[in-house]
């Protein structure tokens, strides 16, 4: 094997906006994230199902308007 062909590979720390910090090594260095393990509704099991803007409602009245018009079309092919 070659020798000195390898990056440096330093301990750092990972530092999350919810104050957890994990200690690991990478060639990157420090650094910060927004979310992780400890804080992420997934991982926590807080998640919340939200139906933002309405867009259940949005797509049933779409999905309903296209059954009328597919009615209209499918009665005047009858005629």
């Amino acid at each position: 094997m070659k020798a000195q062909i390898h990056p440096e590979f330093p301990y750092s720390t990972i530092s999350c906006a919810c104050g957890n910090a994990v200690i690991t090594r990478t060639t990157r260095g420090d650094f910060s994230v927004d979310v992780c393990a400890n804080c992420h509704p997934f991982y926590t099991g807080k998640q919340k199902l939200m139906d933002t803007a309405g867009r259940v409602d949005k797509f049933k009245k779409r999905f309903e308007k296209m059954s009328a018009v597919n009615a209209a079309t499918a009665a005047a092919k009858k005629k």
